[in-house]
């Protein structure tokens, strides 16, 4: 925070509650959260516990949301407005609950920019610790530019056992459109997706192996001018 501070740049801190509940050494207490707040900070929410919640029943997630803001409105005097996804693991189905729950926007963790077209309730946030936070990476990111997409398949990010792996696929939008032919993707293995450009924006990629389990992500970009890149990733 001193760091930040002196620096002049705001943040969002995420907060599990139960965890500060229990005073563990490694986590902040209720009156270090307090005193941020008060300067300034952001605290956002990250539920209670932390769980998977793609997997939790709508009940299950109802109540972790409404234990963690509880905690909030009793130890700081108010609800965030702001939600991060442990894991950054999402569905269809929790959109409805952060907005029910009076959240006005809400984080994933897949690579990417922000942008207007976006959607407010998973959006993108670039990884910035251990081996992806030299300054290197935090450059590229700073530059990144959006890639924008529409017309998204599978509208749901979320994978079973009958969608493994994904047809996926998305029509490109924008500046970045122009140089889709340089647009290359990456699987989860790291590796080149095969993909396939459709009349002159709709991208559709086959994979022909699943994705591993734990947290995967497709991640696709166009290069821009200045060394630059657009941007898109898609978490599943």
């Amino acid at each position: 925070w001193p760091r930040l501070r002196a620096a002049g740049l705001p943040f969002t801190l995420f907060v599990a509650t139960n965890d500060v509940d229990r005073r563990f050494p490694d986590f902040m207490t209720w009156d270090q959260l307090r005193e941020l707040a008060k300067a300034g900070v952001t605290i956002g929410a990250h539920t209670a516990s932390h769980p998977h919640m793609p997997t939790l029943s709508t009940e299950q997630n109802r109540a972790e949301i409404a234990k963690s803001n509880a905690r909030f409105r009793a130890e700081l005097g108010k609800q965030p407005e702001l939600f991060a996804y442990p894991y950054g693991e999402f569905r269809l189905s929790l959109r409805e609950l952060v907005t029910e729950a009076g959240y006005v926007a809400a984080f994933g963790q897949h690579s990417g920019v922000i942008h207007p077209e976006g959607d407010n309730f998973y959006m993108p946030r670039f990884a910035m610790a251990e081996a992806y936070g030299d300054m290197t990476r935090v450059r590229q990111a700073i530059n990144a530019l959006p890639l924008v997409v529409a017309d998204l398949s599978p509208k749901d990010p979320f994978l079973g056992a009958n969608n493994n792996p994904p047809s996926f696929g998305f029509t490109v939008k924008g500046d970045a459109a122009k140089s889709i032919n340089r647009l290359t993707c990456f699987t989860p293995q790291g590796e080149n997706a095969p993909l396939e450009i459709l009349g002159d924006h709709r991208v559709e990629i086959r994979l022909d192996r699943p994705f591993p389990a734990g947290r995967a992500r497709i991640n696709c970009t166009i290069p821009a001018t200045d060394n630059r890149w657009h941007w898109f990733s898609r978490r599943q």
